[in-house]
Protein backbone atom coordinates (compact mmCIF):
# COMPACT_ATOMS: atom_id res chain seq x y z
CA UNK A 1 0.00 0.00 0.00
CA UNK A 2 3.03 2.81 0.74
CA UNK A 3 4.30 2.30 -2.17
CA UNK A 4 1.38 2.03 -4.14
CA UNK A 5 0.76 5.12 -2.65
CA UNK A 6 4.25 7.00 -3.44
CA UNK A 7 3.88 6.02 -6.97
CA UNK A 8 0.62 7.67 -6.97
CA UNK A 9 2.05 11.10 -4.88
CA UNK A 10 4.35 10.86 -7.61
CA UNK A 11 2.23 10.42 -11.06
CA UNK A 12 0.10 13.33 -9.26
CA UNK A 13 3.50 15.58 -9.20
CA UNK A 14 4.45 14.88 -12.45
CA UNK A 15 0.95 15.67 -13.81
CA UNK A 16 0.68 18.52 -11.73
CA UNK A 17 4.49 19.87 -13.10
CA UNK A 18 3.16 19.34 -16.23
CA UNK A 19 -0.15 21.31 -16.30
CA UNK A 20 2.35 24.20 -14.91
CA UNK A 21 5.07 24.05 -17.67
CA UNK A 22 1.96 23.62 -20.24
CA UNK A 23 0.62 27.03 -18.51
CA UNK A 24 4.03 29.09 -19.06
CA UNK A 25 4.95 27.06 -22.26
CA UNK A 26 2.71 29.44 -24.22
CA UNK A 27 5.46 32.32 -24.27
CA UNK A 28 8.12 32.17 -26.48
CA UNK A 29 12.08 32.04 -25.70
CA UNK A 30 13.48 35.47 -25.78
CA UNK A 31 17.43 35.70 -26.25
CA UNK A 32 17.43 32.03 -25.27
CA UNK A 33 15.48 32.99 -21.98
CA UNK A 34 11.86 31.82 -21.28
CA UNK A 35 9.52 34.25 -20.33
CA UNK A 36 7.04 34.07 -17.71
CA UNK A 37 3.55 35.67 -18.25
CA UNK A 38 3.53 36.35 -14.20
CA UNK A 39 6.44 38.18 -14.76
CA UNK A 40 6.52 41.78 -15.62
CA UNK A 41 8.38 43.58 -18.52
CA UNK A 42 11.35 44.35 -16.42
CA UNK A 43 12.26 41.54 -14.64
CA UNK A 44 11.68 39.13 -18.06
CA UNK A 45 13.82 41.29 -20.41
CA UNK A 46 16.78 41.55 -18.08
CA UNK A 47 17.25 37.74 -18.80
CA UNK A 48 17.37 38.15 -22.39
CA UNK A 49 20.86 38.21 -23.88
CA UNK A 50 19.44 39.46 -26.97
CA UNK A 51 17.90 42.58 -24.80
CA UNK A 52 21.42 43.72 -23.09
CA UNK A 53 21.42 47.20 -24.73
CA UNK A 54 17.21 47.55 -24.31
CA UNK A 55 17.84 47.04 -20.25
CA UNK A 56 20.98 49.54 -20.19
CA UNK A 57 19.10 52.19 -21.92
CA UNK A 58 15.92 51.82 -19.38
CA UNK A 59 18.16 51.71 -16.44
CA UNK A 60 20.41 54.89 -17.96
CA UNK A 61 16.75 56.72 -18.46
CA UNK A 62 14.97 56.15 -15.33
CA UNK A 63 12.10 53.91 -16.79
CA UNK A 64 12.76 50.68 -14.60
CA UNK A 65 9.92 51.60 -12.24
CA UNK A 66 7.66 52.79 -14.78
CA UNK A 67 8.05 49.41 -16.88
CA UNK A 68 7.77 47.51 -13.59
CA UNK A 69 4.04 49.72 -13.08
CA UNK A 70 0.65 47.94 -13.68
CA UNK A 71 0.16 48.77 -17.12
CA UNK A 72 -0.51 47.62 -19.19
CA UNK A 73 1.65 48.32 -21.92
CA UNK A 74 2.89 46.88 -25.31
CA UNK A 75 6.63 47.26 -25.75
CA UNK A 76 8.19 46.85 -28.75
CA UNK A 77 11.49 45.67 -27.76
CA UNK A 78 14.64 46.25 -29.80
CA UNK A 79 17.26 43.92 -29.97
CA UNK A 80 21.54 44.38 -29.57
CA UNK A 81 21.50 44.28 -33.14
CA UNK A 82 18.64 47.01 -33.61
CA UNK A 83 20.84 49.54 -31.53
CA UNK A 84 23.92 48.30 -33.27
CA UNK A 85 22.39 49.40 -36.68
CA UNK A 86 22.26 52.83 -35.46
CA UNK A 87 24.76 55.39 -36.40
CA UNK A 88 28.43 54.29 -34.57
CA UNK A 89 28.85 55.91 -31.25
CA UNK A 90 24.97 56.70 -30.73
CA UNK A 91 24.27 54.19 -27.76
CA UNK A 92 27.11 55.52 -26.14
CA UNK A 93 26.50 59.18 -26.67
CA UNK A 94 22.64 58.31 -25.47
CA UNK A 95 23.47 56.42 -22.36
CA UNK A 96 25.63 59.43 -20.86
CA UNK A 97 23.71 60.89 -17.88
CA UNK A 98 23.45 64.90 -20.32
CA UNK A 99 21.43 62.91 -22.81
CA UNK A 100 18.86 61.65 -20.21
CA UNK A 101 15.38 63.00 -21.69
CA UNK A 102 16.92 62.43 -25.44
CA UNK A 103 16.96 58.65 -24.39
CA UNK A 104 13.96 59.01 -22.07
CA UNK A 105 12.11 59.99 -25.45
CA UNK A 106 13.30 57.73 -27.83
CA UNK A 107 12.58 54.34 -25.15
CA UNK A 108 9.08 55.99 -24.50
CA UNK A 109 8.32 56.34 -28.32
CA UNK A 110 8.45 52.41 -27.82
CA UNK A 111 5.84 52.11 -25.58
CA UNK A 112 1.88 51.91 -26.16
CA UNK A 113 -0.27 52.34 -23.06
CA UNK A 114 -2.46 49.24 -23.97
CA UNK A 115 -2.14 45.76 -24.41
CA UNK A 116 -1.92 44.87 -28.10
CA UNK A 117 -1.47 41.66 -28.91
CA UNK A 118 -0.39 40.69 -32.94
CA UNK A 119 -4.00 39.61 -33.44
CA UNK A 120 -5.05 43.10 -32.48
CA UNK A 121 -3.35 44.83 -34.27
CA UNK A 122 -3.71 43.27 -37.22
CA UNK A 123 -7.86 43.86 -36.66
CA UNK A 124 -6.86 47.49 -35.87
CA UNK A 125 -5.36 47.53 -39.54
CA UNK A 126 -7.47 46.04 -41.07
CA UNK A 127 -10.56 48.27 -39.92
CA UNK A 128 -8.18 51.38 -40.77
CA UNK A 129 -7.22 49.82 -44.17
CA UNK A 130 -3.97 48.49 -43.61
CA UNK A 131 -2.53 51.06 -41.21
CA UNK A 132 -3.50 51.88 -37.66
CA UNK A 133 -1.79 54.91 -36.35
CA UNK A 134 -1.21 54.70 -32.39
CA UNK A 135 0.00 57.41 -29.90
CA UNK A 136 2.97 56.20 -27.92
CA UNK A 137 3.47 57.48 -24.05
CA UNK A 138 6.53 59.35 -25.67
CA UNK A 139 4.26 61.55 -27.73
CA UNK A 140 5.42 59.65 -31.03
CA UNK A 141 2.97 58.34 -33.69
CA UNK A 142 3.66 54.87 -34.98
CA UNK A 143 1.92 53.20 -37.83
CA UNK A 144 0.86 49.48 -37.44
CA UNK A 145 0.67 47.30 -40.28
CA UNK A 146 -0.24 43.28 -40.32
CA UNK A 147 -0.07 41.96 -43.80
CA UNK A 148 0.45 38.08 -44.25
CA UNK A 149 0.82 37.11 -40.69
CA UNK A 150 3.75 39.34 -40.47
CA UNK A 151 3.69 43.03 -38.04
CA UNK A 152 5.57 45.95 -38.89
CA UNK A 153 5.96 49.10 -37.08
CA UNK A 154 6.56 52.64 -38.91
CA UNK A 155 8.12 55.28 -37.02
CA UNK A 156 7.45 59.22 -37.54
CA UNK A 157 11.05 58.83 -40.11
CA UNK A 158 9.78 56.34 -42.41
CA UNK A 159 11.83 53.38 -40.62
CA UNK A 160 10.08 50.27 -40.79
CA UNK A 161 10.48 47.54 -37.94
CA UNK A 162 9.95 43.85 -38.08
CA UNK A 163 8.44 41.92 -35.28
CA UNK A 164 10.63 39.75 -34.83
CA UNK A 165 8.66 37.61 -31.98
CA UNK A 166 5.19 38.72 -30.99
CA UNK A 167 3.12 38.37 -28.48
CA UNK A 168 5.19 37.63 -25.53
CA UNK A 169 3.06 37.91 -22.60
CA UNK A 170 3.74 40.25 -19.33
CA UNK A 171 2.00 40.13 -16.13
CA UNK A 172 1.76 44.13 -16.64
CA UNK A 173 1.17 43.99 -20.72
CA UNK A 174 2.91 42.54 -23.82
CA UNK A 175 6.38 42.62 -25.95
CA UNK A 176 6.82 42.20 -29.17
CA UNK A 177 10.65 42.15 -30.21
CA UNK A 178 11.87 44.39 -33.08
CA UNK A 179 14.89 45.00 -35.74
CA UNK A 180 15.02 48.32 -35.56
CA UNK A 181 15.25 51.44 -33.32
CA UNK A 182 12.31 53.91 -33.43
CA UNK A 183 12.94 56.91 -33.53
CA UNK A 184 11.18 60.31 -33.15
CA UNK A 185 11.14 63.09 -35.23
CA UNK A 186 13.06 65.74 -33.32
Amino acid sequence: IMRRYVILLLAGTIAVSALATAAYAENPMVGGAAMYAQKNIVENAVNSKDHTTLVAAVKAAGLVETLQGAGPFTVFAPTNEAFAALPAGTVDTLLKPENKDKLTKILACHVIGAKAMAADVASMAKADGGTHKVKTVGGCELSLKAEGGKVTVTDENGNVANVTIADVEQSNGVIHVIDKVLLPKM
